[in-house]
């Protein structure tokens, strides 16, 4: 199957959007091949601001309808706890209230990003997707991560070598409690580091300290700028440490 004949068989359709590699283009071939498409952003305190920017920017460029969503998952029973199947509550709870927006503005068919190199077993996340029958059209169609990386690139989608980038509440260790001041201290932290030109690392949190996870190719650039980073990161972390198990 290709994403002409998926979009044949679901012609109006719902995307879960996240500025992503993946939903980027899956909105692009929605917005080509499907009769009537509309993106659904969940802005909650595990995003940064820079996807919703992202998200923002590619809807524009591809004239595409995108509605914003508003979530407080740390609200949602269980999320905060961070137990080990938290993505399972907060990935039911993000959908599901995409789900109720989309059935009131009509559609009754969602789609997700998730492509055919995505390890769908017995992941939380996943689990919760299936349950709420959110299809994904590039897993069904075959398309692998390089596959859509190269299609993004050849469709001109900025997002075509865009990192991947795993939510805010990733770099707080499984039953640690998450909170909104230490999603809002890893966000200003890896933004800090973004801005020095560091790229595809983690500012990982473990009981008020910061661990930084890098490729090794960047390890003399973080000794050159080892002095601004204390003092930046000092403002909101007990102590700032490397993470030397992390290959380039």
């Amino acid at each position: 199957m290709t994403l002409q004949d998926f979009f044949a068989e679901h012609p109006k359709v719902a995307i879960a959007f996240s500025g992503g590699v993946d939903s980027a283009y899956l909105l692009y071939a929605a917005k080509r091949y499907a009769k009537k498409v509309r993106a659904y952003y969940v802005k909650s305190e595990f995003q940064p601001q820079f996807e919703l920017d992202d998200a923002i920017r590619l809807a524009e460029e591809l004239k595409a309808d995108l509605q914003i969503l508003r979530l407080d998952v740390l609200a949602v029973p269980r999320v905060s706890d961070n137990p080990s199947n938290r993505c399972y509550y907060c990935k039911k709870a993000i959908f599901s209230g995409i789900i109720r927006a989309a059935a009131a503005d009509g559609f009754s068919v969602l789609l997700d990003g998730t492509n055919a190199s995505d390890d769908a077993g017995d992941r939380p996340g996943m689990k919760a997707l299936r349950e709420l029958s959110v299809l994904s059209p590039l897993r069904e169609c075959g398309l692998t991560k390089s596959m859509v990386r190269q299609l993004s690139r050849e469709a001109s989608l900025f997002t075509w070598d865009k990192p991947a980038y795993a939510c805010l509440a990733t770099r707080i260790p499984t039953g640690e409690k998450i909170t909104a001041k230490k999603l809002e201290a890893t966000e200003i932290a890896e933004n800090f580091l973004f801005s020095l030109g560091f790229t595809d690392f983690r500012v990982r949190s473990q009981d008020g300290n910061a661990k930084i996870q890098l490729p090794e190719d960047q390890l003399a650039m973080l000794l050159e700028h080892r002095r601004e980073i204390l003092q930046k990161l000092g403002q909101y972390y007990k102590s700032v440490v490397l993470d030397l198990a992390v290959r380039g």
